[in-house]
């Protein structure tokens, strides 16, 4: 009997199997859980990180597009003054082309309205003083001189600068000018770079050269002065006046090379002396 008791004891005092199972279970889901939650993390550390780095390259990126856009505008701004001084240069052209053919125009009148002076001049002392022959021979001088003015003329339908010299672009053009008699010219050629060179009574340094623009830097010395003239072109005029004359010297270069630069200076010829000596007795 006692031993039917103690069994019936031991019997409601043992764990029931299924909550063994159910521990196992929990403990497996519990397990599960765990190695979803560190796989997440994982996957959002690297997540994290990788956005991280294209982060970092998308900054990169922007960096160097702001560096590109830099550079472009200051290629632009370079462009705009090149432009710019292109086209001051090309309306400085046209304004000399418009004030030559004015000048041309003007030649042209005042020898056609010489020759017509001429011609009427002498035909009306030939009409009464002269024979037939010596008025046909007095027209054939007329044609000649006629002649001659139109050679003269086509000769000398060069640009004027601003002080209404004519601007020589040659050799030939010097010559011509020279034979008018009004200026002197001293022709030139200067090939190294830095070096003074005397041109007539001013002394030239070259400073450099722009063969694919046509352009030049050179400084003048006279009277104890200096003109620095920078970035000029070629058949360009510069002026300046030296101590006690009214008419200007000009400074023209006509070709450009490395280091070299060719043309010519033109100085007024001094008044003559019978001028100077009347000017100084009415004084």
């Amino acid at each position: 009997m006692s031993e039917e008791l103690n069994q019936e004891q031991y019997h409601e005092t043992s764990t029931p199997r299924w909550v063994g199972l159910a521990v196992g279970i929990l403990g497996a889901i519990a397990i599960v859980a765990l190695g979803v939650g560190w796989t997440a993390s994982s996957r959002s550390a690297a997540n994290e990180q990788n956005l991280a780095t294209q982060l970092q390259a998308a900054k990169q990126n922007e960096d160097v597009l702001s560096q590109r856009l830099s550079k472009a505008e200051d290629l632009n701004a370079q462009i705009q003054g090149e432009l710019s001084v292109v086209s001051d240069k090309l309306r400085l052209t046209q304004q000399d082309a418009a004030r030559a053919k004015a000048q041309a125009r003007k030649i042209h009148d005042a020898d056609e309205k010489e020759i017509a002076d001429m011609q009427n001049n002498v035909n009306g002392q030939l009409a009464t003083k002269a024979s037939v022959d010596d008025v046909n021979k007095v027209n054939g001088d007329v044609t000649g001189v006629k002649t001659d003015l139109e050679a003269t003329k086509n000769k000398l339908e060069l640009t004027r600068g601003e002080y209404g010299t004519l601007i020589a672009r040659n050799h030939d053009d010097i010559e011509t000018l020279r034979r008018l008699g009004e200026r002197d010219y001293y022709e030139f050629t200067i090939d190294k770079k830095g070096e003074r060179q005397k041109v007539g009574d001013v002394m030239v340094e070259l400073r450099g050269t722009n063969i694919k623009k046509n352009m030049y830097s050179v400084i003048l010395f006279a009277d104890d002065k200096s003109y620095d003239k920078k970035n000029r072109s070629v058949n360009e005029p510069m002026y300046f006046f030296e101590n006690g004359s009214r008419k200007p010297v000009e400074f023209v270069v006509n070709t450009v090379g490395k280091d070299k630069i060719t043309g010519y200076l033109s100085v007024p010829k001094p008044a003559p002396a019978t001028a100077q000596n009347t000017n100084t007795s009415g004084n």
